[in-house]
C-alpha cells in the first residue's frame, strides 16, 4: 500500500478494519459504524460529541467549505495534542491548508479529498522524525459525516502517534520534512 511518489495522485485501496493498529481509532471506527442508522454516512447530530471528550485531545473536527476541488477544511475544533504537533494553538476558523507545511499538504489533503469523495474512513500511517531525529509512526483516521446522512460535509479526524524507542518529542512534529508514507487505504463499509 505504500509507494506515494510526490506529484502523483496518492492510492486508498480498500482495506478491512483490522489495519487500524491503534485501539482507540479501533474503538471510533466502531463508534462512526454503529452511527451509520440505514444512511451510507453518519449524521453528526446522531453523535453525542461527549462520549468524544476522554480523547478530545488527539481529535480535530473539520467542516467543508465549498465543492469539488475546491473543496477546503475549516477547523471547527482540534485537540491540544494536535495544536503541539502543528505548532498552532488554536485553529479554529483557519483552513487546513494554512496550517500543514508545504511539504505535507499534498499528502494530508488527500486524505480528506478521499473520505469527503468516498464516504468512507480512511487510515493512513506516515514515518516522521522528532525534534531529535527519533523515528515516529504518525496514524491518523479521517472520519467523514454528513448533515443529510448522503453527502459529506463535516470530518472528524484522530491522530496517533507511536515511537519504536519510547518516547518522542511531539513539539512541532508534522511540521518538518516531508514524511514517508507506510499505508494508505479506505477502510470497507460494513455489510
Amino acid at each position: 500500500m505504500a509507494g506515494f511518489v510526490w506529484g502523483q495522485p496518492m492510492k486508498f485501496p480498500i482495506a478491512r478494519a483490522d489495519v487500524i493498529r491503534a485501539i482507540p481509532q479501533r474503538w471510533l471506527l466502531k463508534f462512526w459504524t454503529e452511527h451509520l442508522l440505514g444512511h451510507r454516512i453518519p449524521q453528526w447530530s446522531s453523535v453525542d460529541a461527549e462520549i468524544l471528550e476522554p480523547m478530545s485531545e488527539s481529535l480535530s473536527l473539520v467542516d467543508l467549505v465549498g465543492a469539488g476541488s475546491s473543496t477546503r477544511f475549516l477547523f471547527r475544533f482540534h485537540g491540544a495534542l494536535i495544536g503541539e504537533v502543528y505548532g498552532s494553538n488554536d485553529c479554529r476558523g483557519r483552513h487546513l491548508d494554512e496550517i500543514i507545511p508545504p511539504q505535507r499538504s499534498e499528502a494530508v489533503l488527500a486524505a480528506y479529498r478521499q473520505a469527503a469523495d468516498s464516504g468512507l474512513p480512511v487510515y493512513t500511517i506516515h514515518d516522521v522524525t522528532d525534534a531529535s531525529g527519533r523515528l515516529v509512526h504518525s496514524e491518523r483516521l479521517v472520519l467523514p459525516f454528513a448533515q443529510d446522512g448522503e453527502r459529506v460535509d463535516r470530518i472528524l479526524s484522530s491522530f496517533e502517534f507511536v515511537c519504536p524507542d519510547g518516547a518522542f518529542d511531539n513539539r512541532l512534529l508534522l511540521r518538518g520534512a516531508a514524511p514517508a508514507l507506510r499505508l494508505s487505504a479506505r477502510i470497507e463499509a460494513p455489510a
